[in-house]
């Protein structure tokens, strides 16, 4: 036999394409031709497969090999094709037999050892998609993939233990001392109680001393799902504030959770369990585009915003980022995904977070009785926030200062716990209200559905909004997220339909920041 088949995964973004490896032995000169627009790194397989089956006693043939990756369109990148390339070439060679309906996925050392992948989880959930049953991964992925039900996964250290179970004698083998091969804990996914996520990280929000307006801005944010903005000097509690947000919001759906997952996964951060806690990503004010909403040569990775999927980015500074950079938030706060175009392919990234942004008053981040900033200075300062930004968020919330005397005698007030039950229970009000518009949350309801005769506002509620617009000059948008911020007011409140007080207490909380006039 001259001809081998495998299976593989390429992946595009979160999404993966199966991929055929077709491997030929024919004549002519000795050597290795890859077809099917692989890119440099999967170029290099050329070397590491035949360095890897030599040290594992099986050299590959001497005759003229070419691996063909069907669909040839597609482009391909990574080092997740050398095991399937590997079993093809020796398939090929009549050295052994590829089992039907498995697909291979692993980066080969030089001495035969399989190496781990990133976004092994997409990979394999793409192959169940596609009808795969069976998957053979690095040992050290095979936690991850053991995440995904309904496929037999097994995982081995070094390629040896692979080829002694698709046939190849004993006595060929180079066998290395490594560790015996190990068995998914469980082969039909982890229980959804699981999770590398469901670990909390301690910071609870009964340590937060004073700040009753900020405590309940975040409260409100997490039971509606809005975007914040917090404005105070050093010192006054905004990031301790913001770093509690994830601890008020409930545990992740099925759907989320797996995304999460998938996500970080991608982006090469080790995964043991589903994501199940709301995930946190603070990047530093000197962040590039590209490492905020994805980008890089090839085809696009993922960046800080989807990593914050189902979770909350927090841009302490906000006004320190390039504005370029925050700009470039715009389009995921609306849609809530991010599509990354490049020559070599499209990506598209969930990238359906909460924003919490945190800015001191002026640029020197003095206090206020020791600033001494003028007012074009405070104005340019803010000015780096664009209008279609901040326009988009919802909360606006000032942080005062607390005076350290207050603090010597003011205890801390609820927990964490306890806020979660009131978010819970006002969240569990709007997934009722808006199933049938495919929303769960306020901050995600379109605004053509809350003007609707069915749901607008009534009487002096309406009124009252027709005050505050032109009182705040709100536009379009600003109109339509005053009234999601009554709606989850009223529904933290228990109440069916958001009234004039709910309104008024929106337009507070919507506000604009005291330093920015």
């Amino acid at each position: 036999m001259s001809l081998g088949n495998t299976s593989c995964v390429a992946l595009v973004g979160l999404n993966g394409h199966r991929v055929d490896v077709q491997a030929d032995l024919g004549g002519g000169l000795p050597g290795m031709t890859l077809l099917g627009l692989p890119d440099a790194s999967l170029q290099e397989a050329r070397d590491r497969v035949r360095s890897a089956a030599r040290n594992a006693g099986v050299p590959l043939s001497p005759r003229r090999l070419i691996i063909n990756l069907v669909p040839a369109a597609l482009p391909k990148r990574g080092p997740s094709f050398d095991l399937a390339i590997l079993i093809a070439a020796l398939a090929a060679d009549s050295v052994l037999r590829v089992p039907p309906g498995v697909v291979f996925l692993g980066e080969l050392s030089l001495d035969g050892s399989l190496r781990p992948l990133a976004g092994i989880l997409p990979s394999v959930l793409a192959a169940q998609r596609q009808g795969f049953r069976r998957c053979v991964v690095p040992a050290a992925n095979l936690e991850e993939a053991g995440l995904v039900p309904g496929v037999e996964v097994r995982g081995y250290e070094h390629v040896s233990d692979l080829l002694l179970e698709l046939g190849v004698p004993r006595e060929k083998l180079r066998w290395p001392p490594v560790q015996p091969r190990r068995e998914p804990d469980n082969a039909t996914g982890v229980d959804a109680a699981r999770g590398d996520g469901d670990r909390l990280d301690g910071k609870d929000l009964s340590e937060v001393v004073g700040q009753p307006v900020g405590r309940y801005a975040l409260e409100v944010a997490a039971a509606g799902g809005h975007h914040v903005l917090l404005t105070g000097p050093p010192g006054a509690g905004k990031t301790m504030l913001a770093e509690r947000l994830p601890g008020l919001l409930p545990l992740l759906g099925d759907e989320d959770s797996v995304e999460a997952t998938c996500v970080r996964s991608l982006g090469g951060i080790p995964v043991t369990g589903l994501v199940r806690r709301a995930p946190f990503e603070s990047p530093h004010h000197t962040v590039s585009t590209a490492a905020l909403v994805g980008g890089g040569s090839g085809v696009p990775r993922p960046g800080a915003a989807s990593l914050a999927h189902a979770g909350v980015l927090f841009l302490d500074e906000a006004p320190e980022f390039a504005s370029r950079t925050l700009d470039a938030l715009r389009e995921p706060l609306e849609s809530g995904m991010l599509t990354l175009h490049r020559a070599a392919g499209t990506a598209r990234y969930p990238a359906r977070f909460q924003l919490v942004m945190a800015a001191n008053p002026c640029p020197c981040g003095k206090r206020s009785r020791e600033c001494e900033c003028p007012a074009i200075v405070r104005r340019r300062y803010w000015a780096r926030l664009s209008g279609p930004l901040m326009d988009r968020v919802d909360l606006r919330i000032n942080v005062p200062e607390v005076e350290v005397a207050a603090m010597v005698r003011m205890q801390g007030g609820e927990s964490s716990a306890q806020v979660r039950e009131r978010v819970q229970a006002a969240r569990a009000r709007q997934a009722r209200r808006w199933a049938k518009h495919g929303v769960a949350l306020n901050a995600r309801i379109p605004g053509a559905v809350l003007r609707s005769a069915e749901l607008g506002l009534k009487g002096a509620a309406r009124s009252h909004l027709e005050t505050v617009a032109k009182e705040l000059a709100l536009t379009g948008r600003g109109v339509d997220r005053v009234l999601r911020i009554a709606w989850t007011l009223a529904d933290l409140g228990g109440k069916e339909r958001p009234d004039a007080t709910h309104v008024q207490g929106a337009a507070d909380l919507r506000g604009t920041p005291a330093a920015a006039a």
